[in-house]
């Protein structure tokens, strides 16, 4: 019996000499390109009829951007979103504590407010405080049920600002606690249990564990918040407040130019979220580091 190799394997002339030669044609999108001519298309035809209708009365638009008036009215904004975010979210965080915490007691305390005031609408909120000196109209601290040692009158105590701030910021309470919740059920309870395995106190493993963790998920819901509370300023108009759309309202109450006067309100309202979110952008890149590759 004798052995035979088998034959060498011969390449077929359907199997090519050089790779390289192949001719590589790139995938086509021809709907990809129909999408983007219609919407360039679409897009110049916005940008032209703002350009030529001149109902847009673009020289009122000029006159009044920055008004002193307007100006004022921003300013007013901004401290309305600063101290309803700032006040906001501290309660927010002791709000989300106490949800997170073993206290039943804190925990039934914590959900009820997040409820009512999740439930009830910022406008009616706002009035409610607004209107405070007619259910109450005076504040007394004492005994409870029994007699009172010094009172303050509320008809000077809650003004329309401070009625405005505060609404703000305990409405604004009620949805931070939930995204400061969530940031710090994102982390891994295994941290804990390692840092509490080292003796770590609690509170150092909250500010230097948990939350620098948390702030990779809280960031993103926390700055739409923020955005959200200062275009939800102008509903602070119907307790008239100097804000920027109470005051274009009145301006074009006065001059009939509404279109050009709301614009004025939209460019700004425009202008600030985009530097908001230039913001966060920066502030959510700082607490990526060592996150991302």
């Amino acid at each position: 019996m004798s052995l035979t190799s088998d034959p060498p394997l011969t390449r077929t002339s359907a199997e090519p000499e050089d790779y390289g030669a192949l001719k590589v044609v790139p995938v086509r999108h021809p709907w990809r390109w129909v999408a983007v001519t219609v919407t360039a298309v679409l897009l110049a035809q916005f940008v032209h009829g703002l350009a030529t209708n001149s109902g847009w009365e673009w020289e009122v638009f000029a006159e009044f951007f920055t008004a002193e008036v307007i100006l004022k009215a921003v300013w007013v904004t901004l401290q309305l979103t600063f101290y309803g975010t700032a006040l906001g979210f501290a309660l927010g965080i002791v709000l989300a504590f106490m949800r997170l915490s073993a206290s039943p007691f804190l925990k039934a305390v914590s959900f009820a407010y997040i409820w009512a005031f999740r439930s009830i609408p910022l406008i009616v909120q706002l009035l409610f405080w607004f209107n405070l000196a007619y259910l109450y109209k005076e504040l007394e601290f004492g005994i409870p049920f029994g007699p009172g040692f010094f009172s303050f009158d509320t008809m000077g105590l809650v003004g329309a600002m401070s009625a405005a701030v505060l609404g703000l910021a305990l409405h604004q309470a009620a949805y931070a606690a939930e995204i400061v919740r969530g940031g710090v059920l994102s982390v891994d309870s295994g941290q804990l249990e390692a840092a509490a395995a080292l003796g770590i106190p609690r509170l150092r493993q909250i500010r230097r564990i948990v939350l620098p963790q948390a702030m990779r998920s809280i960031l993103p819901n926390a700055a739409n918040e923020v955005i959200s509370l200062f275009k939800g300023t102008s509903i602070v108009s119907v307790m008239a407040i100097g804000e920027l759309f109470y005051q274009v309202q009145v301006i074009y109450g006065r001059n009939g130019r509404v279109v050009p006067l709301l614009m004025v309100a939209t460019a700004w309202y425009i202008l600030l979220t985009t530097a908001l979110s230039i913001l966060q952008h920066y502030v959510e890149r700082h607490f990526a580091k060592g996150s991302t590759r």
